[in-house]
């Protein structure tokens, strides 16, 4: 079994909804949303990846990190997704993704979100209370 790959998603949240981004068509779940980030590279920390993928995706910079949220393995791949928590400074644009999209928590799970991203969403809305359809 190959080693998991760390992936950091970055849960941006302001004025009560979270950014999303489209992944993009030709890629790994193209076509769904997911939380913005990437991969850590060789040496990096959560908090390091973080702002570089948010820098290279989103043309923001990173402001504060907080606690991860949630962990969850990918479906059929050896990725271990980390959803943390952090606020940006700037306006983030889709460098990389389609499309971005502000959306409220109880219309997460109303979006066609990558498997890591739905396993997530269903547990941040038991958590707020939440009715989750899966």
């Amino acid at each position: 079994m190959p080693p998991l790959i760390t992936v950091a998603a970055a849960v941006i949240k302001r004025e009560g909804r979270l950014l999303l981004g489209q992944r993009p068509r030709g890629k790994r779940h193209g076509g769904l949303w997911e939380f913005p980030g990437g991969k850590l590279l060789l040496g990096e920390t959560v908090t390091e990846a973080i702002g570089r993928e948010l820098r290279e995706e989103l043309d923001v910079e990173l402001d504060r990190v907080g606690p991860v949220l949630f962990r969850a393995r990918d479906p059929g791949a050896a990725f271990n997704v980390w959803f943390v928590e952090v606020a940006v400074c700037g306006t983030p644009r889709a460098l990389e993704h389609t499309a971005l999209k502000w959306c409220d928590r109880p219309r997460l799970l109303e979006l066609d979100l990558a498997p890591a991203d739905r396993q997530f969403a269903a547990e941040d809305m038991a958590v707020w209370g939440h009715r989750v359809i899966t």
